[in-house]
């Protein structure tokens, strides 16, 4: 796609132009680029992919789709967007439930060995497992938050697994768009329960852990509000790079973009949960053309109409697998 190559020379247009043909992007200075990541030891990489997300925003979006790992193959919703659209995704949404860490890892190496981008979101317990542990388990933020109580320590002991494995992503070379905490302002998981402040200062601790003690310098940092996005629930313009939204309603999610807008942060947002995609003409009518929007897994795959669903594939305001440019990954 053209416009993928163009919005690419944008974002390394910092460079002099009679020096592209001997340096990549890629060993660029982060002084090269334009927008700026919230951890200034980005890798050049990982710097440069944000800069393509932030030059395409409002243009564009990247299709993505939320994998299953419980179905007939961990491609099964990959499988079911190829045999309608004859596309894939150009990033796929990836989850460390229930300690999938080995999983989930080979899977984003063979995606980027592919050329597509990759997102990473986790359904956990405090200190572990799945889904229902995300859910049902009552924190003690009081605990939870001080250093050196054994609520404290088990918790970080799950962290430090997660960080275990971004860390392998990371010495591979695979930029991850790490979702952690997700739907926050929601308060149906366990991080959300207790309200804004102890959700910022739980989201500013793991910031702070991975980028400082492990040097996770291949994260993009997406905040993900539910579909409200509710006040007061914001960590700061130093402690994420992108803001988005889930929604479950078949909408374009007009009402979140408002909100998100509203709050004026500077940084690309993304639809990152939906259920129905709507038809790209919809996005362009209310105005909305995020980042990226991410169908969720098995039913959800499943139940889209088929027709719309290719129709959004082909579309030129939507990016897929092969549309990427190959410089990303370099």
């Amino acid at each position: 796609m053209i416009c993928s190559a163009l919005i690419l020379s944008a974002a390394v247009s910092g460079c002099a132009a009679g020096n592209m043909n001997n340096v990549s992007a890629v060993q660029q200075t982060s002084s090269s680029y334009e927008h700026t990541l919230s951890n200034p030891d980005a890798d050049e990489r990982t710097q440069k992919i944000y800069d393509y997300v932030c030059d395409s925003f409002g243009t564009y979006m990247l299709s993505c789709q939320q994998e299953s790992t419980w179905k007939t193959s961990p491609d099964y919703e990959m499988d079911i967007i190829e045999k309608y659209t004859g596309k894939l995704p150009a990033m796929r949404g990836l989850d460390f439930m229930n300690g999938d860490f080995k999983g989930v890892v080979e899977r984003a190496k063979a995606w980027d060995e592919k050329g597509g981008l990759v997102t990473i979101c986790w359904h956990t317990g405090i200190n572990g497992k799945g889904y229902t542990e995300s859910l049902e388990d009552v924190p003690d933020f009081d605990k939870l938050l001080t250093e050196g109580t054994p609520e404290y320590e088990k918790m970080i002991a799950n962290w430090d697994k997660a960080a275990a494995a971004l860390t392998e992503l990371r010495d591979a070379g695979v930029t991850v768009f790490w979702r952690p905490f997700h739907e926050f302002d929601g308060g149906w998981f366990w991080w959300g329960k207790k309200g804004g402040q102890n959700f910022i200062k739980l989201w500013q601790m793991m910031y702070d852990r991975y980028t400082n003690k492990f040097g996770l310098n291949n994260l993009i940092w997406v905040l993900g509000y539910s579909g409200d996005v509710k006040d007061g629930w914001y960590p700061g313009d130093e402690y994420c790079d992108i803001v988005g939204s889930d929604n479950y309603d078949n909408s374009t999610n007009k009402k979140a973009w408002g909100k998100l807008t509203a709050m004026d942060t500077g940084k690309p947002m993304a639809f990152h949960e939906c259920g129905n995609v709507p038809p790209v003409s919809q996005f362009e009518t209310d105005g909305d053309l995020w980042s990226w929007f991410m169908i969720w897994h098995t039913e959800f795959i499943e139940k889209q109409d088929k027709d719309n669903l290719k129709a959004v594939y082909n579309s030129d305001k939507v990016i897929t697998l092969d549309e990427l440019p190959k410089e990303l990954f370099e």
